[in-house]
């Protein structure tokens, strides 16, 4: 797997942290840096993590693995970004900060970013299986989805901050349809090489 479709890989994971904190941004009205970067180191974390997880997890069934790997990775992203794009037209509830934290301080709820983090990240656990045909992409795969992740989690609080109460985003559908593209890339490029 060569290092651009990582990079739109963790560029369509990175959509559900982002997503959240948006919302999480939007509960607020100020805007302090070093707390929003510890909240999204923690989204990185998580999300370059599960991977490695889903990856360990698959390790032990590689050989008969080899024989429909492309047809798993279409399948695993398929079945992600139909669930994304499916979430994203779900009715929103609109009221007030159901589950943020709007007191405005810098005091960090962890347990609920930390939770928020993991729910967010579960999808990225079964991507981890996709890199069990390719072992040598698993290192730069958990680097590449964490950073990612970290940079749209820090932009998300800080656009949820700034312009979420005058913006409506739909951003989860744009990383459903991301995730869909290539694993269609991946069955397509496999089924026209031949491999």
């Amino acid at each position: 797997m060569d290092f651009i479709s990582i990079l739109i890989i963790a560029i369509g994971l990175a959509m559900d942290s982002f997503a959240v904190c948006v919302g999480k941004g939007m509960c607020r009205q100020r805007f302090y840096l070093w707390r929003s970067f510890k909240i999204a180191v923690v989204f990185g974390v998580f999300q370059g993590l599960m991977p490695f997880v889903g990856y360990a997890l698959g390790i032990g069934f590689a050989s008969w693995m080899q024989h429909f790997d492309h047809w798993l990775a279409f399948f695993i992203l398929t079945v992600i970004g139909i669930k994304m794009i499916y979430e994203s037209i779900l009715p929103k509830s609109d009221s007030k900060c159901e589950v943020c934290d709007c007191k405005e301080d810098i005091v960090i709820d962890w347990k609920n970013v930390a939770m928020l983090a993991f729910a967010t990240s579960i999808d990225a656990m079964a991507t981890g299986l996709i890199f069990v045909s390719y072992p040598g992409t698993i290192l730069t795969a958990i680097l590449t989805i964490g950073l990612i992740t970290l940079f749209f989690a820090f932009g998300g609080i800080f656009i949820g901050v700034r312009f979420g109460k005058r913006m409506r985003f739909n951003i989860e559908m744009l990383g459903g349809i991301i995730l869909i593209g290539i694993g269609v890339k991946i069955l397509l490029q496999h089924l026209l090489n031949g491999a």
